[in-house]
């Protein structure tokens, strides 16, 4: 009896043992089949990785993220690296999902995550970590710039990574620019620069340096330097009226341009002081005659000047007579000059020339006019024709008769010529002239 309960202990012990062997072959068959599936990701500096690691058929074995140091961040749902930035998002069989928030470059690297079966199985995620270039900075300008200097703008931004792209514009207008990049360490600095020969023109000229980059997806950073150049003047003139006539009102308009602004300005006649002070008043940079004379005509300038130099304009004043009031009953309306303060052109004096009269009346004038000439020189030539015919018609006699006698030339006296022309009248011939 008691050999047979041991052999029965001994089958069941066998049994039990094929058993955990069977159990055991299926659990690794199963791991074999478990992969962990993980992304790389891309984050800007300063921004949130979210690092998922996933299990399509997960038999409740455990997940592990670890750093590229190989540090432990989470097993599980457990946390095992003290780093306030470092989160649990989502924790299941299937799914180990963690947080990094405020990311810096030196969280860039290689993430492993781990899946604990036999042999342990892992997959390998690289976090990107951009570096964002920081505002751009304008060197080498200073205020204010003398015309015809030369000078070199130099721009810089630092921290980016990738390097950054550098670019200059001039009032919006892009211009090129000379670009150096240097590494420091993970990240890039970028300088361009700008060599400009400055010139009154560039006065008021804003330049800008603009900064793109992949981590600035919304917008760019950029400086902006407005250029201030001191010039000396130059001046110009200007009048109210083209044909100044006595009597007339008359300004002349100064217009000095430089920097620094040169008030105020000289005026001076033929190289004196103004004559008359009650008729000629000086109001800031304007000459103003209330009434012009002949006493007026003269050369006269206008000189402005600021610590760089001094620059002049002239202007030779003619007045004309005043028109005279004509008749209205015999005299047409006197033609008028366009009031304009630049030169006339061919329009205009045409204008002026014909007394303002409307272009389809003058046409019709000189179709008139030619039709007159056409007409003159046919009746002249019809004229000329008949006279010439008369005096060919006046060569010409007509036909006639005779009434003399073949005998009558040698008749002694009248009287036998009378006899014989009667007697010889029947055989009168008869004498013609033709004219054509």
């Amino acid at each position: 009896m008691m050999v047979k309960q041991h052999m029965l202990f001994t089958l069941y012990s066998i049994c039990g043992i094929v058993l955990k062997v069977a159990a055991t072959k299926n659990k690794v068959r199963g791991a074999q089949g478990q992969v962990p599936l993980v992304q790389n990701m891309t984050v800007t500096e300063g921004g949130t990785a979210n690092l998922t690691c996933r299990v399509e058929h997960n038999d409740n074995t455990s997940l592990q993220w670890s750093n590229p140091a190989q540090q432990t961040l989470f097993f599980g749902d457990k946390k095992a690296l003290r780093d306030n930035r470092i989160e649990l998002v989502r924790a299941t069989s299937q799914e180990l999902t963690i947080s990094i928030s405020e990311v810096s470059l030196s969280d860039e690297g290689l993430y492993t995550c781990s899946l604990f079966t036999m042999p342990v199985k892992t997959a390998k995620a690289f976090l990107t970590v951009l570096g964002v270039p920081k505002k751009p900075e304008i060197n080498g300008l200073t205020k204010p710039v003398l015309e015809g200097d030369h000078i070199t703008l130099t721009c810089v931004t630092s921290g980016s990574k990738p390097a950054a792209d550098v670019r200059w514009f001039k009032n919006e207008m892009e211009v090129k620019g000379a670009k150096e990049v240097n590494a420091s360490g993970k990240t890039f600095t970028v300088k361009s620069s700008l060599r400009l020969h400055v010139n009154r023109d560039d006065d008021g000229v804003a330049y800008t340096c603009r900064v793109d980059h992949v981590a600035l997806t919304a917008t760019h950073e950029e400086t902006t330097q407005v250029l201030e150049v001191h010039y000396a003047p130059y001046v110009e003139i200007r009048q109210s009226t083209n044909v100044p006539q006595e009597g007339q009102y008359l300004k002349l308009q100064c217009v000095p341009k430089g920097n620094p602004s040169p008030d105020p300005v000289l005026w001076t006649k033929d190289g004196g002081e103004l004559p008359d002070m009650d008729r000629m008043i000086v109001d800031g940079r304007d000459l103003t005659f209330t009434s012009l004379n002949k006493t007026d005509n003269g050369t006269y300038r206008c000189e402005a000047t600021n610590h760089l130099g001094t620059s002049h304009a002239e202007f030779k004043l003619v007045i004309y007579d005043a028109p005279t009031t004509p008749s209205p009953s015999t005299t047409s309306p006197a033609p008028t000059l366009p009031d304009t303060t630049g030169p006339l052109d061919s329009k205009q004096l045409n204008s002026a020339v014909t007394g303002n009269r409307d272009p389809n009346e003058l046409k019709r004038a000189t179709d008139h006019a030619l039709i007159g000439g056409i007409v003159a020189v046919v009746v002249f030539a019809t004229l000329c024709l008949i006279i010439v015919l008369g005096r060919y018609l006046a060569r010409h006699k007509g036909t006639y008769l005779t009434n003399e006698a073949k005998g009558a030339d040698d008749a002694p006296d009248a009287d036998t010529a009378i006899i014989n022309a009667d007697g010889n009248h029947a055989h009168a011939e008869e004498k013609k002239e033709y004219f054509i």
